[in-house]
């Protein structure tokens, strides 16, 4: 009986470890985004936002062995119910839930099994700890179904499923106009980072005109507008792309185009038209060119280095603001002749010179190549 209860004991504090450890948030995560098409398109932030809290909140409960109360499953039905109005399906959701609840029993076993939990007693716990991911996941259905009702009794929702519909099936030729979508017009579109429904609610009351129509596609705040929105209107923590005007029979591919700009914008905030991303949308099209490139350029620097990382975005600001040192020292909060000093080191690891003649096309090569270069890890 003390072994028993010494092992139980040790299984507890090894779950309790998992719930504040974010390798174990990013394996689960990884696992949700790999097995689900639609979990995967949405920011890996709004992944992280709910599976990190799920994670915390189911495994220290489970592991204090407090019983599945009502409480302990708010997440998970949160969970449910910012899918459904994100408009992700509820087979593609619960295959990205099978995924990641798949994962984190494994590194429980595995981690149980490194630190000596006896075999019998590993699966005695293990079947109680199968079942309290079941429960979470039945909480994840049910908010899920319930915010679906709730959603299929606003005329909101009608509006947000006819512009899924024109984004990602076909032209409705029906409801345009009750939707606020004369089909006479043009539009500009709109796509955001914004995931959150709540937010998004928010940014939309912020953003909305007369003729508009604005939802959650793909689970991310969209929109038509008539008008085009101003730049002061977009906080500095958000990020908006928008396209320019057009008939409705072209806005499918201009959202697309849209999405695109929106992954290549990287860490940018603010509101940015198309045009302003063309270069970055183009270039991400070609991830193994950019990685040609980048290993050419800066193979012998080491991507984990920390110092090296600020050669490069030291060199990458500089390009940025047109090879100016003053504005480049501006932007990075430092004094210039530090900026000077990092690119001189640049220069004598790599050969890169950044002041080659300032030739357009070499320019953006340089640039593609720094950029990419700093996104691997």
């Amino acid at each position: 009986m003390a072994v028993d209860q010494q092992g139980r004991a040790l299984f507890g504090e090894i779950v309790r470890s998992m719930a504040t450890d974010a390798e174990v948030v990013d394996a689960v995560v990884a696992a949700a985004r790999s097995d689900s098409p639609a979990v995967a398109g949405l920011p890996i932030a709004e992944n992280r936002r709910h599976i990190a809290v799920m994670v915390v909140a189911g495994l220290t409960a489970f592991a204090d062995r407090e019983g599945p109360g009502r409480e302990d499953f708010a997440a998970a039905a949160q969970l449910g119910a910012d899918r459904a109005a994100q408009g992700i399906g509820l087979t593609e959701l619960l295959r990205g839930v099978h995924a990641g609840r798949s994962r984190a029993i494994a590194i429980t076993m595995e981690r149980s099994r490194a630190s000596g939990v006896p075999a019998d007693l590993l699966l005695d716990v293990m079947l109680d700890f199968e079942r309290y991911a079941g429960a979470l996941e039945r909480h994840v259905v049910s908010g899920y179904h319930a915010a679906e009702l709730q959603l299929s009794r606003t005329a909101r929702d009608t509006r947000t499923q006819l512009l899924r519909r024109l984004l990602l099936e076909e032209l409705p030729l029906e409801g345009l106009s009750r939707a606020g979508l004369p089909p006479n017009r043009t539009y500009f579109c709109l796509v955001s980072d914004i995931t959150d429904p709540g937010q998004a609610q928010a940014v939309e009351r912020r953003l909305a005109c007369p003729d508009g129509v604005f939802g959650l596609v793909e689970g991310k705040l969209t929109g038509l507008m008539t008008r085009l929105p101003a730049r002061d209107q977009v906080t500095s923590d958000e990020l908006v792309v928008v396209a320019p005007a057009v008939p409705l029979r072209e806005i499918p591919k201009v959202y697309s185009t849209c999405c695109a700009a929106l992954a290549a914008a990287g860490a940018r905030h603010g509101l940015y038209h198309l045009s302003d991303l063309a270069v970055e949308t183009a270039l991400a099209t070609q991830p193994v060119l950019a990685t040609i490139l980048a290993q050419e350029l800066l193979g012998v620097l080491d991507p984990i280095d920390r110092y090296h990382r600020q050669l490069v975005t030291t060199a990458v600001a500089y390009l940025d603001t047109g090879r100016r040192l003053d504005q480049t020292a501006t932007a990075l909060h430092l004094h210039a002749n530090t900026v000077r000093y990092r690119l001189s080191r640049l220069t004598a690891l790599t050969g890169w010179s950044p002041d080659r003649p300032n030739h357009p096309l070499q320019t953006a090569r340089d640039w593609w190549a720094l950029t990419t270069w700093l996104k691997t890890s």
